[in-house]
């Protein structure tokens, strides 16, 4: 070997030394190594990994190294690193390549370090269509008689690797060689349990990309039998993952389900849900857990298709109301095996019990409760404390489904015994008690505050705040529900549009001093309390009435005290921790602050303005700002306070602007960016003309973003929308941005997306969403609010044909959705009402009055309103468009000639024969 290749097997040695020294010193050397020849360095470790002379703990962190050159956790490393690969020399990555395949089964520690690194290389070459014969390769390695156990299941952890990282696309072609290896694995003549353990976990990983092979009954046959087989493994690891294998199939492959549910599924995973090991009931819980989520798609997907008037793709086989006698005794028997020193992290079938008790009543709704309530009624003033909290947890689990015939009776009868477990001996049952009381507020919020049990209740959570941190949270969040449920249920003044009173107004002012007591608690950190109690804060003060405000007012200067004093503490700040907790903070306080603003009225918010803007800037110039979170968070709360001041926040625009533009500058934290953009909209709307020295970089700003593709998609729909309030705002101003918006939005207009996927498909609806809104924006601040257009209009009347064949596209898609119908249909009633007659004969088509027609069938009352007007303003048009046309201007009529297809040079034998125009607008 050469001299340096023997120094580096001993650093890779040292990097699992206990020496502190040594370690630094193998990861100075080794980063050394990586920056002075990357090429070199990455085929010196595919050697020493390869050789089997050297030592498994250097071969182990040579892997290790290797795999570190090939990818990473974060995307925009691991984006450089494939490119890196990927700009090689060739014969540099073939012998690379070589060395790693070669290394698959020579190693003697698990799992195996080769195969990540060839796992990594191929996540990188596949999809380009290079390294065709890698997967030949992989499935020789498992099915030849010949090969090692090693070299099986290091080939098939090589194999569940590529599976679980490669886009599933890439593999179609081989799944079934891929599935051949699985299964030649997986079966029970083979002899390893690693074998088999691999073969399954690589299956687990695969079966995204073997529907064509579910789509067979005989192959899916075969694939259901060798899993169900592997459930009965008596090796742990073999069970969990195969069962985890049923858990998935049943989510990806419901339809085929049906022949293996009686015979196989519903006894394997019956019996898996009863086992004393956890790993193997948490399984066998969850599948049930799959099952009753899916099911209850099916039923919205039913009831959408019934809306639809068409029958829906797939059916419900209502599997989990067949088997709700067998499966909830089982899970009522789990929630009784809590641990007594509960960690809020660790997840355990008695946890896993009250989720799947949820979503059966999702899904079964009335049905699951003669299957509870006995359970309920003979364990809820047990003298085990574990039974007390199983019929607490199965309670309180329970109510999502229930009707409110059914349920209403249930908790009005409960009440008063809820209340008294608040007071209970045992901290695991007042902490479930201050949930069920969450629920209860959210699910059901007349029960809570029913006149009989309210103030009882009020205070049985006041006790609570005081209580350990998991049970005072809990009391935070039933305050959260039930604030919304006493102003939803208070009658509103018509002038004001608030509540002048409401049931807990004499109590506002105590819960409110109480709850920022909780936010100071030295504990605040545990539990998620202290986000807790000011999210409580913030809803209480949201939904507070008129007969409060003082106490609103109070709330707003504490929350302004505590802001300047926190921004005071950053130079005190010493450990990550800290760091961590004081943005946690700031973040809350903004968060706070903006509930209050919004309740503060436009005569006191100038008062309070100044000192607010004053602690917002200095947040801006700290390190904090530096996070994320805070950033977007200080954003949030100055957008609030630009809602709140209208026009009068231009007095703040100078001092702000900068940090306004660092965060539509900021494209790594596409969060901060979007809420930037959002405020960007909100500034316009407020200042409309006083806005416009700040015009020309924000517009800037904006179209460079849609022109980056480091800028997150999810931002540019907002961007597109917010052009529309610009030029609502500053009107025919815009005039000077238009030729470049309206390119960009003929582009953004022509986006196609994958309509399998069924996340593109609802960008592609928030993509399309902004267009309309933009264009919509564009025609209304051109037209101008007078009682007729304004010339300035015109200037968008080459676009016409364009926008309207883009709306139509839009009438005609069946994924569009409620808001993209309800914004094309507004943009339908503008065209009207700014362009008249002329173009009736553009908009009167089929997809268009369909769309409208759906629009006003609508759930939404905004989409039915939007469609309503927009067909009215047609119908308006159809009635006059003889008188329109024949008494419209002369320059109205270059227009209707660009619709009739005629030319300038024909104008005056048009212009003569009237009758041309009535005969094609008719």
């Amino acid at each position: 070997m050469h001299q340096e290749t023997l120094r580096l097997i001993q650093v890779l040695e040292k990097t699992v030394s206990p020496d502190k020294n040594e370690l630094e010193q193998a990861s100075t050397f080794l980063e050394q190594a990586a920056a002075a020849n990357i090429l070199e360095f990455i085929k010196t470790l595919s050697d020493i990994l390869r050789h089997g002379g050297n030592s498994p703990v250097a071969r182990m962190a040579a892997g290790l190294q290797l795999k570190n050159q090939l990818t990473s956790k974060d995307p925009n490393i691991k984006q450089l690193c494939q490119q890196r690969w990927l700009s090689a020399p060739e014969e540099i990555r073939n012998y690379v390549k070589k060395n790693v395949v070669g290394a698959l089964g020579t190693e003697t520690n698990r799992p195996s370090s080769a195969a990540q690194c060839v796992a990594y290389i191929a996540v990188t070459e596949l999809p380009h269509h290079q390294w065709p014969d890698l997967i030949v390769t992989l499935v020789n390695n498992v099915v030849q008689p010949n090969s090692t156990e090693m070299q099986k299941e290091a080939t098939l952890e090589t194999i569940g690797y590529i599976c679980q990282e490669i886009d599933s696309d890439v593999l179609v072609t081989q799944s079934n060689d891929i599935l051949t290896a699985i299964i030649h694995g997986m079966r029970s003549t083979e002899p390893s349990n690693h074998v088999r353990f691999a073969a399954t976990q690589a299956l687990l990983n695969s079966l995204e990309f073997t529907k064509a092979n579910f789509e067979k009954a005989t192959e899916r046959n075969f694939i259901m039998e060798v899993v169900c087989e592997a459930t009965q493994s008596p090796d742990t690891q073999i069970k969990v993952a195969a069962l985890q294998c049923l858990v998935k199939i049943m989510s990806l492959y419901y339809q085929y389900m049906e022949p293996y549910m009686g015979q196989a599924l519903f006894p394997i995973t019956l019996e898996a849900m009863k086992s004393d090991n956890d790993a193997v009931a948490l399984q066998g819980i969850e599948f049930w857990s799959n099952v009753s989520d899916e099911e209850v798609d099916l039923s919205i997907e039913a009831n959408e298709a019934a809306d639809a008037g068409r029958p829906p793709a797939r059916v419900s086989r209502h599997y989990a109301k067949g088997a709700l006698q067998f499966i909830v005794p089982i899970l009522l028997q789990k929630l009784t095996k809590q641990e007594e020193l509960d960690d809020e992290d660790d997840w355990n079938p008695s946890k896993a019990a009250g989720v799947c008790l949820m979503l059966l009543a999702t899904c079964c709704e009335n049905e699951v409760v003669p299957h509870v309530l006995p359970f309920i009624k003979e364990n809820i003033k047990s003298e085990n404390w574990r039974f007390r909290d199983a019929s607490l947890m199965a309670f309180g689990s329970i109510l999502g489904g229930l009707d409110n015939t059914t349920l209403k009776p249930l908790v009005e009868q409960a009440m008063p015994t809820l209340i008294e477990l608040m007071y209970d001996s045992s901290v695991i049952v007042r902490d479930t008690a201050a949930w069920t009381f969450g629920r209860i507020c959210e699910i059901i919020p007349e029960a809570a505050i029913n006149e009989n049990y309210l103030k009882p209740l009020l205070e049985s959570l006041i006790n609570g705040l005081k209580a350990e941190p998991r049970v005072a949270a809990n009391v935070c969040w039933a305050f959260s529900g039930l604030a919304e449920a006493a102003y939803d249920a208070a009658e509103t003044n018509e002038d004001t549009g608030t509540p002048d009173t409401y049931m807990l107004s004499q109590y506002f002012e105590y819960i409110i001093q109480r709850l920022l007591e909780t936010t100071d608690r030295p504990d605040g950190a545990q539990a998620n309390l202290r986000p807790a109690a000011y999210e409580a804060l913030m809803e209480m003060v949201k939904n507070s009435p008129k007969d409060c405000y003082v106490t609103v007012q109070k709330t707003t200067m504490v929350i302004l005290e505590r802001l300047q004093q926190v921004l005071q503490m950053e130079t005190h700040i010493t450990s990550h921790n800290d760091r961590s907790q004081f943005n946690d903070l700031q973040s809350l306080l903004c968060g706070t602050l903006q509930s209050v603003l919004r309740k503060v009225t436009p005569e006191d918010a100038p008062q309070i303005s100044d000192a607010i803007m004053t602690a917002m800037l200095t947040m801006f110039n700290s390190n904090s700002c530096k996070s994320g979170g805070v950033q977007e968070d200080a954003l949030m709360a100055v957008s609030t306070l630009v809602e709140v001041l209208g026009e009068g926040f231009i007095k703040y625009m100078d001092a702000f602007k900068p940090f306004l533009y660092i965060g539509l500058k900021n494209h790594q934290e596409y969060q901060v960016c979007g809420t930037a953009v959002g405020l960007t909209g909100d500034i316009f709307r407020a200042l409309k003309l006083k806005a416009l020295p700040y015009c020309d970089e924000i517009m800037t700003l904006l179209l460079e973003n849609l022109g980056d593709q480091s800028v997150h998609r999810s931002v540019k729909p907002q961007i597109l929308s917010v052009f529309g309030d610009i030029v609502l705002s500053i009107g025919p101003e815009f005039k000077k941005y238009l030729d470049v918006v309206l390119t960009t939005l003929a582009q953004a207009s022509q986006a196609q997306v994958d309509r399998d996927d069924f996340d593109m498909v609802d960008y592609l609806n928030e993509l399309r969403e902004g267009v309309l809104d933009a264009y919509t924006g564009i025609v209304q601040g051109l037209k101008g609010d007078g009682p007729t257009p304004n010339p300035d209009v015109l200037i968008l009347e080459p676009h016409i044909p364009f926008i309207v064949q883009f709306i139509t596209v839009v009438a005609q898609d069946t994924f569009n959705s409620d808001a993209t119908v309800a914004v094309a249909a507004g943009l339908v009633g503008d065209l009207c009402t700014a362009f008249g007659a002329p173009l009736l004969q553009l908009l009167d088509l089929e997809p268009i009055n369909e769309m409208l027609a759906k629009g006003r069938r609508s759930g939404t009352n905004r989409t039915r309103t939007l469609a309503t007007w927009a067909t009215k303003e047609l119908r308006k048009l159809k009635a006059n468009s003889t008188a329109a046309v024949a008494s419209c201007a002369f320059d109205g009529f270059r227009f209707s000639l660009a619709c009739c297809g005629l030319t300038e040079g024909n104008l005056t034998k048009v212009w003569s024969t009237a009758s041309i125009l009535d005969s094609h607008y008719t």
